[in-house]
């Protein structure tokens, strides 16, 4: 196929500032594009990930999708991530993009997630948990040890696999997450998130940071959609959280991140962030 000049954004999410959120590449016109083709233009990009934008399949059509995504990050694709879908929204909505019904209905892997506008913010619904509750006492141990903390510093623990399969841990307080150089051969082939609580009187009430298998070694995400969905379901259902509000993430990467976490009367999570378009113009694929 011969290259065709794309509708190409590029978007810092999670935040209303550029370049302090988590950045994403949006293709807005996929069609025809091959898997191989796609994945080897997130590879060049070289950011943790990049969206294909599609029109809904016709089972999605059929169930009120508004468009579909295909997400992917450095060698390989995936069902569904939390900073791509609302980055892709953000990059939908301001290229004309208008929903049928009240909430945008995204198509990706995982089925159909829902989002909805606060304001300047776009919030998405937390898909289920595929795997909840304890985590093993050994997985605990290794995750203490590959943190550098004593495993009396983890004051709680749990699944929090939505696709991602992240294991949570929570520490005593902020400034111990803040502070942590995990050992990356320790944690070799993990997806680790991190979170503790900030003192009271702060405008965030925790600090998050995930840690996961990098081309190097041990990589560190700036902002996380997927992790901070999966730890609102637990936090919030364990009582270790209230039923709103705000995560930090990124600090230690001098990114200001910001999550908006509700959950609403119905038990729904909405997972929520402002995102900025940094670059627009068009990509040759």
């Amino acid at each position: 196929m011969k290259p065709s000049p794309r509708p190409f954004k590029q978007v810092d999410v999670f935040t209303a500032t550029p370049y302090r959120g988590n950045p994403l590449a949006v293709v807005l016109d996929g069609t025809g594009l091959s898997t191989e083709a796609m994945q080897h233009f997130t590879n060049w990009t070289n950011l943790s990930e990049c969206t294909f934008l599609l029109p809904p399949t016709a089972e999605g059509a059929t169930a009120g999708a508004d468009y579909r995504v295909r997400i992917f990050c450095p060698g390989r694709e995936l069902p569904f991530a939390g900073h791509p879908t609302l980055g892709s929204c953000h990059a939908w909505l301001e290229a004309g993009g208008v929903p049928q019904g009240e909430h945008v209905v995204q198509e990706c892997g995982v089925g159909l997630v829902r989002l909805h506008r606060e304001g300047q913010r776009l919030a998405f619904a937390a898909p289920p948990l595929n795997k909840s509750g304890p985590l093993p006492e050994e997985d605990v141990a290794l995750i203490a040890r590959g943190l550098g903390v004593a495993r009396s510093d983890i004051v709680a623990h749990a699944w929090c696999d939505n696709g991602p399969n992240w294991r949570g841990v929570m520490l005593k307080s902020a400034e111990q997450v803040m502070a942590l150089q995990p050992d990356g051969a320790v944690l070799a082939g993990l997806d680790i998130g991190v979170v503790g609580p900030h003192p009271t009187g702060c405008d965030t009430a925790f600090e998050v940071r995930a840690f996961f298998p990098g081309n190097n070694g041990l990589a560190e995400d700036p902002v996380t959609g997927s992790l901070n969905a999966a730890l609102a379901q637990w936090l919030i259902g364990a009582g270790l959280a209230p039923e709103r509000y705000v995560a930090a993430q990124g600090t230690a990467l001098e990114r200001e991140g910001r999550v908006f976490i509700e959950r609403d009367a119905s038990g729904t999570v909405w997972v929520g962030g402002q995102s900025v378009t940094c670059i627009h113009g068009q990509v040759l694929l």
